[in-house]
């Protein structure tokens, strides 16, 4: 069992990290390459799920946890993240992008590992899963990992802040899950900073190939998570929105919601060199969604208090 010390240790390691060259990074190079790849190695968080001491729960707080519709997802989902992430890795001509990614994939795997330990020692039943079937093309598969983890994370840092400010779970617990959360930060760090510098690296025809696929990636995932895939079997990603009120006795405003999210996910990334690219579109999306949604809530503040002066 590691000290007290020891996991405050790995834990500030795991979110703090600064590159030794202080020259700029030019992206696509190879000091750009090194950078991205060494601040994966060596935050290096090495808690072992074995040993995570699962906190007892009171009826209620049981209740609220089981009864999460989040679970057979989040499994299957790690178990996916990791096979297309290693599936990828194995095809990686550059040694240290190889094995990044290949320490990424190991990762999401003992995000599985925690998940399958907790669904275990609180008794929360998982549906069987059909088995994931890789894409022929790992790239792509890779792709779409990658991107589907921004979305996500970006989401589960503030649902996360949420359920910690609530209090609706027990300190306990929602401290348990830290070093997990900080991790999709890594994860996500890493793969924004690959997919630059894998931009960079290409010809003016692959490049374009390339974003077509990205394209293609994305109205992917805009397909999937509105549940406009009819007659597909995909999961339902509608937690990723509504989660709040799962993980809060609160009411909250998805505007609200995101506006947490923006300051988590600036929060988690501010410990790491400022060079390294931090992934934008998902940010910027809910940074326009939370500009048009105070320049409504003005205008009907506006509105009303003219409304009210001509009636006086």
């Amino acid at each position: 069992m590691p000290t007290q010390t020891e996991i405050d240790d790995a834990d500030r390691q795991a979110r703090e990290w600064r590159f030794s060259d202080p020259a700029p990074l030019i992206i696509g190079s190879d000091a750009h390459r090194d950078a991205a790849c060494l601040m994966f190695r060596e935050t290096f968080n090495p808690y072992r799920p074995s040993v995570i001491d699962w906190p007892k729960l009171d009826p209620d707080e049981l209740k609220r946890l089981t009864s999460l519709p989040i679970w057979d997802i989040a499994v299957s989902t790690e178990d996916k993240a990791s096979a297309r992430m290693n599936a990828y890795g194995d095809t990686a001509t550059d040694p240290a992008w190889r094995e990044a990614i290949l320490r990424n994939g190991w990762e999401e795997r003992r995000h599985r590992e925690v998940l399958a330990n907790l669904v275990t020692s609180y008794g929360i039943a998982l549906q069987p899963q059909p088995p994931d079937t890789l894409p022929a093309d790992p790239e792509w598969g890779y792709l779409v990992t990658g991107y589907s983890e921004c979305i996500d994370s970006f989401f589960a840092f503030g649902l996360f802040e949420l359920a910690r400010r609530s209090g609706y779970f027990p300190t306990a617990l929602v401290e348990t899950f830290e070093p997990v959360i900080q991790e999709e930060a890594r994860h996500i760090l890493l793969f924004a900073n690959w997919l630059a510098w894998h931009r960079k690296r290409l010809n003016a025809w692959r490049r374009v190939r390339f974003e077509l696929r990205v394209a293609r990636a994305w109205i992917f995932l805009a397909w999937e998570r509105v549940g406009l895939a009819a007659g597909m079997d995909q999961p339902d990603n509608n937690f990723t929105m509504n989660g709040s009120q799962a993980v809060s006795n609160t009411d909250i405003s998805p505007l609200d919601l995101m506006a947490i999210c923006l300051r988590e996910n600036d929060r988690r990334f501010a410990g790491y060199d400022s060079r390294l690219l931090r992934p934008t579109t998902t940010p910027a999306l809910a940074r326009y969604a939370v500009r048009m949604g105070e320049l409504y809530r003005r205008g009907r503040a506006l509105m009303f208090k003219r409304d009210f002066q001509a009636r006086q």
